[in-house]
């Protein structure tokens, strides 16, 4: 099994250790990072899998890691909202108390889709150490690199366009930064590099809070 093949595997198994410790965090209501940190964590998941769609065993795990992001997105963005009008002292405002705020993230903790991706991950090593010895992940680090270099490419065209979408630029942004971090050689982006792509995400990560407060109010 080459170096990439073994790296992914305890990666992802890493993963499934910091989702686990995540769900019994918003199962308690234990902290108020424990959401924040779910998200990361599927975020560095999806990063991980996404340049390697289409392999054997691949797809389904990052098609539930997606589904799970969906489906807590908007609990982020109430809890966002929720920081800031505290930080401002007009939590009076608050359409919503922490009993609510609770009871939604044990909702989650006890999810459909969270118990599908947990599921997943369990039967996920043996199915990629199967793959791997069948041969269907020969070329993995050169796919990957295309794909990659495919992401870049279009974050490129997307910041040379004036009338770009900032939604979707937002987007790329995040799949190049995230993407580089996880595979650093296969992306060929320095620190210099990564360093702006986060900073460019914070702007807009800013903008994007700034709509969905607008929109609420």
């Amino acid at each position: 099994m080459s170096d990439l093949i073994e790296r992914s595997l305890q990666r992802v198994l890493a993963l499934q250790v910091r989702l686990y410790a995540c769900q019994a965090r918003l199962g308690g209501f234990t902290d108020a990072e424990a959401l924040h940190d779910l998200r990361i964590t599927l975020r560095q998941l999806r990063s991980l899998l996404r340049p390697m769609r289409g392999l054997a065993t691949v797809d389904a795990l990052e098609q539930a890691a997606a589904v799970l992001g969906r489906l807590t997105g908007p609990l982020r963005d109430r809890e966002v909202l929720m920081a800031e009008l505290e930080r401002m002292g007009l939590s009076r405002l608050l359409a919503f108390d922490q009993e609510a705020h609770a009871g939604a993230f044990a909702a989650v903790a006890s999810s459909r889709e969270l118990a599908e991706l947990i599921a997943l991950l369990d039967s996920w090593p043996v199915a990629w150490r199967e793959a791997a010895r069948r041969g269907q992940l020969r070329s993995v680090s050169k796919r990957i690199q295309r794909r990659l270099r495919r992401q870049q490419a279009q974050l490129a065209q997307a910041l040379r366009d004036p009338a770009h979408d900032r939604h979707r630029l937002r987007l790329l942004i995040k799949r190049v930064r995230y993407a580089g971090e996880t595979y650093p050689l296969q992306s060929g982006l320095d620190r210099a590099a990564l360093a702006r792509l986060k900073r460019a995400q914070s702007a807009l990560g800013d903008w994007h809070d700034h709509l969905q407060w607008l929109a609420q109010s």
